[in-house]
Formats: C-alpha cells, sequence, structure tokens
C-alpha cells in the first residue's frame, strides 16, 4: 500500500541535512512539507514583527526551490492542534515527521498532537535535529545534568564524533515528495502583519542566506576571538537568527568548527556549546522558564522603579553604551552578544529591576529569540543561574565602553547626539564635562542635544545591589 508523509516543519527551514525531512524521503512513498503559522502564538506580536517576516522570507524561497521538483510548501494559518489533522485528512497522511523542539510549551503541543494521531493510527515520528546532543545525552558520571559549563562542555567534546556530526542526505530520495500544483501562500498581510525594516537591514534571508553569511564567517573566523567582544567590529558570525530558524544545519557548523581547529574556531564553538548547555538546562529544569535557577535567589526584593525600566528600554539612562545597546535592539532587532550582557547587568545590578523584566523585553524584539538562550544569558548576568556571573561581579558600564567601544565608533553609530564628542568624554560625558579643561564648551554642545546625565550613580547602586544580594562591605569584582 502507497503510504504519504507529512514533513512538518518548525525551526528549520531548509531542505538539505533535515533530520525530519529524510527520514520522511526514505521511508514513504510520498511527502509533503508543511508548515504552521501558529494563530496562538502570533495573535499578541507587534503589527511590524521581523520574526514573522524572516519565517516568511525563509518559506517564499523554500516555495521557489520546491517548485522546481514540481511540488510546493503547503502554508497554514490557525492553531497548529487543528490544523496539522486537518493537513492529514487533506492529504491522506499515514505518518507525521517533525524535528523535536524543547520548550515546555512546544513539548505540551506535540504531545496532544501525537495523542490526537494515534488515536487516528497515524504515526508521529520525532528527531532530534537543531541540536548536537539533547536532553539526557549530555549527563554527569552520577547521571545528573551538569550546572557547571565547564564540565558539560569536557563531556560534550569527549562524545562528539563522525557520527554525531553526520549529515543527513535528503537529496538522495529528493524525488519522493509529491508532485503538487503551486500552494495558496499568505502574504503578511493576510496573517496580519506589516512589512518591518527586516529588509532595509540588508540580513541575508532564507536558506541561501545563511551560506551566504556562514561562507563569509569561514574567512573571517580565525578573527574571532579578537573581535568577538568588538560591536563596532564585524566580529561575530552574525548567524544567530539563522541557527533559530533553522536555515543552516547545526551540525554543518559544528563540524567545521571542530575540523577548522584555530583559536577563534574554537571560541565559536564554545558559544555553540553554551547555546546546548542552556538548551539541557531548560530540558532538565522547566520551571526556569518563569523562575530562577537558584531557588534562594528567585524572591529577591527587587525595587522594580518603573522609570527606570521605561529609560533603559527606550535607551535613554544616559550611559552611552547601555544606551546605544538598546537602541540596536529596538530598530534591528539584534542586540551583539557583549552588549546583551552589559545591558543585562545594567538593568539588573544598577537598575535594581528583576531580570524577567528585561528577559520579556528581549523576547519581544530579539530577531533570534530562543527561549533557552535568552533565559539562560539573564540569568547569567543576574547571578540567579546556572554557571551564572558570581553576585559580587558587577559591570561597570563606564569601563566596559572604554574597553570594548574606546574610540566609540559603536555609540557614535546608535546615540548620534553624542557623535561630535572626542572619544575620551564619549564614554562618560557627565565626568569629562566636571573634569576636562574643555567642560564649558562641551556643557555647551550639551545643552543643544537631547542627550542627559545618568539616571543612576553606579558606585550607588552598585553598593545597594551586594547589600540586595546578601553582601556586605567592600567586595571585589568590578568589571
Amino acid at each position: 500500500m502507497s503510504t504519504t508523509a507529512l514533513v512538518w516543519l518548525r525551526r528549520d527551514l531548509r531542505l538539505y541535512d533535515h533530520h525530519a525531512l529524510y527520514e520522511a524521503l526514505k521511508n514513504a512513498d510520498q511527502v509533503v512539507i508543511a508548515y504552521v503559522f501558529d494563530q496562538t502564538e502570533l495573535k499578541d506580536r507587534p503589527k511590524q514583527d521581523r520574526r514573522v517576516e524572516f519565517i516568511w522570507e525563509a518559506l517564499k524561497e523554500l516555495k521557489t526551490k520546491l517548485r522546481q521538483y514540481h511540488t510546493d510548501v503547503v502554508v497554514r494559518h490557525g492553531d497548529p492542534l487543528a490544523e496539522i489533522p486537518a493537513l492529514v485528512e487533506q492529504f491522506a497522511i499515514n505518518a507525521v515527521y517533525c524535528n523535536r523542539e524543547y520548550e515546555p510549551k512546544t513539548i505540551a503541543r506535540d504531545g496532544y498532537i501525537a495523542a490526537s494521531m494515534k488515536e487516528k493510527g497515524v504515526q508521529f515520528n520525532t528527531y532530534k535535529d537543531h541540536l548536537i546532543f539533547e536532553q539526557d545525552e549530555i549527563l554527569s558520571q552520577n547521571g545528573k545534568m551538569y550546572n557547571v559549563l565547564s564540565s558539560y562542555k569536557r563531556t560534550w567534546l569527549a562524545q562528539l564524533s563522525e557520527k554525531t556530526l553526520a549529515a543527513y542526505p535528503v537529496h538522495k530520495f529528493i524525488k519522493q515528495l509529491k508532485p503538487l500544483k503551486s500552494q495558496y501562500f499568505p502574504s503578511l498581510k493576510e496573517l496580519g502583519f506589516a512589512k518591518s525594516n527586516l529588509t532595509q537591514l540588508k540580513l541575508p534571508l532564507g536558506s541561501s542566506g545563511g551560506a551566504k553569511l556562514f561562507d563569509d564567517f569561514k574567512r573571517r573566523i580565525n578573527d574571532y576571538k579578537q573581535k568577538r567582544d568588538l560591536p563596532a567590529e564585524k566580529g561575530v558570525s552574525q548567524l544567530s537568527a539563522h541557527i533559530r530558524y533553522g536555515t543552516v544545519s547545526i551540525r554543518e557548523l559544528v563540524t567545521f568548527a571542530h575540523e577548522q581547529g584555530s583559536t577563534g574556531a574554537e571560541s565559536w564553538l564554545a558559544e555553540l556549546i553554551w547555546r546546548e548547555f542552556y538548551s539541557q538546562i531548560l530540558w532538565h529544569r522547566p520551571d526556569v522558564a518563569e523562575h530562577a535557577f537558584k531557588p534562594e535567589l528567585d524572591t529577591l526584593p527587587y525595587p522594580n522603579h518603573p522609570e527606570l525600566f521605561a529609560a533603559w528600554c527606550a535607551g535613554e539612562t544616559g550611559y552611552p553604551l547601555v544606551d546605544a545597546a538598546m537602541r540596536q535592539l529596538v530598530q534591528t532587532g539584534y542586540m551583539h552578544p557583549r552588549l546583551r550582557m552589559i545591558a543585562a547587568s545594567f538593568l539588573v545590578k544598577d537598575l535594581l529591576i528583576d531580570w524577567r523584566k528585561g528577559e520579556q523585553f528581549f523576547a519581544q524584539h530579539l530577531l533570534d529569540y530562543d527561549l533557552a538562550s535568552n533565559n539562560g544569558g539573564w540569568q547569567w548576568a543576574a547571578s540567579t543561574g546556572a554557571d551564572s556571573l558570581p553576585y559580587k561581579r558587577i559591570f561597570d558600564p563606564v569601563l566596559q565602553s572604554e574597553k570594548f567601544d574606546g574610540e566609540g565608533r559603536f555609540i557614535r553609530r546608535y546615540v548620534p547626539e553624542l557623535a561630535e564628542l572626542p572619544s575620551q568624554a564619549i564614554h562618560a560625558p557627565w565626568a569629562f564635562s566636571a573634569n576636562d579643561r574643555r567642560g564649558a564648551l562641551f556643557v555647551s554642545f550639551l545643552e543643544g542635544t537631547d542627550y542627559f546625565p545618568p539616571i543612576v550613580d553606579h558606585a550607588e547602586q552598585r553598593a545597594a545591589a551586594l547589600a540586595l544580594y546578601g553582601a556586605s562591605g567592600d567586595e571585589d569584582g568590578e568589571d
């Protein structure tokens, strides 16, 4: 009897090295590829949502590629709990194939659909695809999850092999795709959205865009360790959104980094391992999605002054590098990795705002938003997470600015009010005004701008943060 499989795309928007698609093509006589814009998840998104547009562009490219094989991607807009069963009925599907997701909500969703499929006599098959190691594959010698990255990393690297990195050659079975006429493809407007500034940002989109960025990074990877913390430099891979939505293969990225073996490649591979470390934390401890990993720090009495939080969100704190970081996020949907740490530390330990508020703001704006990584990063900065920044270490926003944007190039890009300032003044304009012999000229310049003095004093807030976390006296750890 002829069998037809449905491949349900989620965060794997490509047609190569795709585990679920490979298994479906290998095992079924015909394969239908589908994507569901989840109405339950999209209903609260802003009208110009870069994430929706990124997915839409990736699907549009998939559609073009699939037409070359006389088939198409079937796109639906609704609740997957209803749409997947409907697609099963429409195409007389015998088995559903998809790659696993690990967030509490997606686990519950997939469990419900798996039960629904079982009642219909339809198999529901899931596979590992966007992680190298998942769930319980990396455990300590006593069979428990790792709380410390260094130990996790050693075991992760020890278990890495050709088998774990082996690609899934979809092209061998591509002719198994079910022939389909051109399918309905909703416009952004029909989905309830409008064009954002995504294309203006010139980020290459779709799997072809991911390949283009990866090829570019391959030429720069040797410099990664030296440049990765410099927001004004082209030092990072720029692949984070493509990794998030699977328009690149994580196996391909890790294989290259591991085989290349330079200091830069090893440093980048360590960042990819951080991503998997946070994923295993969320898998074993789904409560961290809303609570501190360290229970004793879950109810810290943050003052949570709303006017300070509003200033941070708007990039109007008076600390130029923090403001530049926040404006980059709001304007582009991206924030440089080093700046994510600085902005998070400033919110929690200078403004004394609950890390969950900052995590949610990032979740609303990041194009590359991933629950495990976002949550892990925020809990690291807030000293509440696994292997997190010790609470005695508090980033000094001025020292960080001088160290990682010494000439103020990044600040000038996003805080144009300060563009005319000399480099020695741009990191702490208020101090320059008070101490520099040209201070009078600076005050005159400042009066003609919309910029302002800092909303808090770092030294005072550092002491308050140490008290909040239960420390006392002079503590080492200023960064």
